[in-house]
């Protein structure tokens, strides 16, 4: 991986963990279904015009309805339930527990792609799995208060994640991703308009809440997702997903130097062991690497 790409991947695991930052910031005085949809609207503003610039946007017309599954899959119900979850969990804890999509994309490629499982990538979905019920076991409390749903609507975030890229394999395989991501964030601004409409806050948010959203949608969402496809163009897409390895990193520094949020040990130990897994099932790490150089 060339300097450049590093810096661009590097770039991109902090926007994307600034995501939780700004949820944080903005959660409260937007509601969870208003913030997502400036989110999703802002991001369509941004990414509209370079579709027209590189002249793609016959692509959304053919494949609308498609890429419209995908944008509430991918953007619309995720968004909305890391908005929910911000308002209870900080912001390191919710990026651990989206670490663990690649863990729900392995599952569901296998059981709808019937993509092969190596040994390799089952022992790292038992590696992940484990870590993500032994950190929301020991989070997840249902009383009033309690960070429970929260954890939930996280661990239905990643698996809507999942789904949405199995679904994108089998279906839009061929369109060009800026096109795809930016009918993504067009359909799920149709989706989230009339209830945003309806659970708009009653109160102005203030100005600090207004740039929070203006940053998740530009900078976390629009940049974010040129930043990813450029990765995938330069270095393929089993190297840019090291991008989930560097999310919590940033997302736990950021929640710690704006928002005074500390870290445990049961996230340490809760991050390293689904980052172990997700490196094992992704195929990003493997059992035969760590084998003794005489057996090589």
């Amino acid at each position: 991986m060339k300097p450049s790409d590093l810096s661009e991947l590097t770039a991109l695991a902090a926007l994307w963990g600034a995501s939780f930052l700004f949820m944080r910031m903005g959660a409260a005085e937007f509601g969870p279904v208003a913030l997502a949809a400036v989110r999703v609207t802002g991001a369509a503003l941004f990414l509209w015009p370079l579709l027209r610039l590189r002249g793609q946007t016959d692509a959304l017309r053919v494949h609308w309805r498609p890429i419209f599954v995908v944008g509430i899959m991918n953007s619309a119900v995720p968004f909305l339930c890391f908005s929910y979850a911000a308002l209870s969990i900080t912001a390191g804890l919710s990026s651990i527990f989206n670490a663990a999509t690649p863990l729900f994309g392995a599952v569901i490629a296998w059981l709808w792609l019937k993509d092969t499982l190596t040994p390799s990538r089952m022992l790292g979905l038992a590696i992940g799995f484990s870590g993500v019920l032994w950190l929301a076991w020991g989070k997840a409390s249902f009383k009033p208060g309690g960070s429970g749903w929260a954890i939930v609507a996280c661990l239905v975030a990643t698996l809507c994640y999942g789904l949405a890229a199995s679904y994108a394999k089998k279906r839009l395989g061929g369109v060009p991703p800026l096109a795809l991501a930016t009918g993504s964030q067009l359909a799920a601004a149709l989706v989230l308009a009339v209830p945003a409409l309806v659970w708009w806050p009653q109160t102005m948010p203030s100005a600090a809440a207004w740039t929070a959203a203006a940053l998740l949608a530009v900078a976390c969402t629009g940049v974010a997702y040129v930043l990813f496809f450029r990765l995938i163009a330069h270095v393929g897409p089993a190297n840019a997903i090291a991008v989930t390895f560097l999310i919590p990193v940033f997302a736990v520094g950021w929640g710690w130097l704006f928002l005074d949020e500390g870290l445990t040990g049961a996230m340490v130990v809760g991050c390293a062991v689904i980052l172990l897994g997700t490196g094992l099932s992704t195929g990003v790490l493997k059992l035969s690497s760590w084998a003794p150089a005489a057996r090589r």
